[in-house]
């Protein structure tokens, strides 16, 4: 796939999609709200650590968030993705469920789209993928659904998702899939969840991308340790989705979780040594 000028191959190794949060009521603890220059430091230091998109979101997706006019969201993250399109060398990507931004993001420099509503909120924003001719990211969220069976629930969220892309004529082979880690699941079916990665990237025949940093359910399972003590529990998290097989590893922590993917990576993908210089 081909996104903002770059070549990603799938399979060959996990990328790492940097988290910016032009918010100021992250679940994280890591909005920068409107502190323009200090989301293009963070973005900055993201590729340096290794960050091979970095995504920009101006709304929060925390449970019980409360919901932004599309002004709002764009006085947030536009001044930002204009900057990282001209200061990095590596995909920027909107993280929104509203057209309108997407849209500008997309004039702005943005290549890739991040919809927490697998297309589903916005019915604009299938046909806009179509017009851009840009791939996106499609999530599955069972918030509001009720529970079947955790791979069930969540093919068919995304089988919505494609069918929405079809009849707007954007290609299959444009989507990235995402299970939706956390939203809307009891910490057992998260877990599951992650269980079952392989299971699910197989059946759906796309790309994955999986987002499990800092987490409530790490938190949970530790004890209930903070957002800021959540390290460890993330880096387990996202050793076992690329031994899954998660393309995309969605993160906050790019130094550290860059590190634990290129390790997960030289078990589960293969690994030579350097050759010695003669």
């Amino acid at each position: 796939m081909t996104i903002g000028g770059r070549q990603f191959r799938w399979g060959e190794r996990t990328y790492v999609m940097g988290i910016v949060n032009c918010t100021p009521d992250s679940f994280a603890g890591d909005g920068i709200g409107y502190d323009v220059a200090a989301a293009v430091r963070l973005a900055v230091r993201m590729r340096e650590e290794g960050a091979d998109i970095i995504d920009v979101g101006g709304e929060s997706t925390r449970p019980g968030y409360e919901p932004v006019p599309a002004d709002e969201e764009l006085r947030r993250v536009l001044p930002v993705v204009r900057v990282l399109a001209k200061e990095l060398d590596v995909p920027i990507s909107i993280d929104t469920i509203k057209a309108v931004v997407a849209r500008a993001a997309l004039e702005a420099g943005a290549s890739l789209v991040n919809d927490v509503s697998g297309l589903k909120a916005d019915p604009d924003m299938a046909r806009l993928l179509a017009e851009y001719g840009v791939p996106a990211v499609v999530m599955h969220n069972q918030r509001g659904r009720a529970f079947t069976d955790v791979v069930a629930d969540v093919l068919t969220g995304w089988e919505e998702s494609f069918r929405l892309a079809e009849t707007a004529s954007v290609c299959r082979d444009a989507l990235i899939v995402d299970p939706g880690f956390n939203f809307g699941w009891r910490p057992e079916h998260a877990l599951e969840m992650l269980r079952r990665l392989a299971e699910l990237r197989q059946r759906a025949g796309r790309p994955l991308l999986i987002g499990t940093s800092r987490k409530s359910v790490i938190g949970l399972v530790l004890g209930g340790l903070p957002v800021e003590e959540r390290l460890e529990g993330t880096a387990a998290t996202v050793a076992l989705a690329v031994a899954q097989g998660a393309d995309i590893v969605r993160v906050h922590d790019v130094k550290e979780m860059a590190r634990v993917a290129r390790m997960a990576d030289a078990i589960v993908r293969g690994w030579q040594a350097p050759q010695e210089a003669p």
